[in-house]
């Protein structure tokens, strides 16, 4: 069960990485209603939290940004530091989002990395969402015959999505999880992945 402090704790987290990917369309477009315009840095493609910003990882745009943006002038400050947090391709780049090193994940969760096969995940599951991971057929199946329980929900924050390597694979999705949940996340042979709802009411 998720009690109501839990619910409190999670939220600001799924707020944060959330924020993180809703800046990629909702910021550009108000930068782009108001205000003189600037050659500013945004995201070429999508940075992992711990990763050293390269020149082809930035690309410069034209939009009207107040402050609060690194300018293109300044790429020197941010080339070779590293992403505090998750950034996404098509966000505007803040001088705080980088730093020495990453403050992610945040205390007290960690990230878990799944294969999760076709079928057991949306196919248009993309970063910031909030899912719960949820024994697949083959599990519920295996735990039964052992007549053991079944692994029981772990709700989450998609980390990040990355394509199979192959036709028919899996994809790896990693999700961001208390800490205290990551043993039973990652003992899911066969996950599934259900989206949740933004408000938390449908949590499991």
């Amino acid at each position: 069960m998720v009690t109501a402090g839990r619910q409190r704790r999670l939220g600001w987290v799924w707020a944060g990485l959330g924020a993180v990917v809703v800046s990629a369309v909702g910021f550009t477009l108000i930068a782009q209603a108001v205000g003189e315009r600037d050659q500013v840095l945004v995201l070429a493609r999508d940075v992992s939290a711990g990763q050293v910003l390269k020149a082809s990882d930035l690309r410069a745009v034209e939009v009207a940004a107040d402050t609060g943006v690194v300018q293109v002038a300044e790429r020197g400050s941010v080339l070779g530091r590293r992403a505090r947090v998750p950034l996404v391709a098509g966000a505007l780049l803040a001088p705080g989002h980088v730093g020495p090193s990453a403050d992610f994940p945040p205390i007290g969760f960690s990230q878990v990395s799944l294969a999760v096969e076709v079928g057991g995940a949306p196919p248009d599951l993309v970063r910031g969402e909030r899912v719960a991971l949820l024994p697949g057929a083959a599990d519920v199946r295996v735990d039964a015959e052992a007549q053991a329980s079944v692994p029981s929900a772990v709700v989450g924050t998609v980390a990040g999505v990355r394509a199979s390597e192959s036709a028919g694979g899996p994809r790896v999705v990693t999700v961001l999880v208390e800490t205290a949940a990551a043993r039973r996340a990652v003992q899911l042979e066969h996950p599934r992945v259900v989206v949740l709802s933004a408000d938390r009411r449908d949590a499991p």
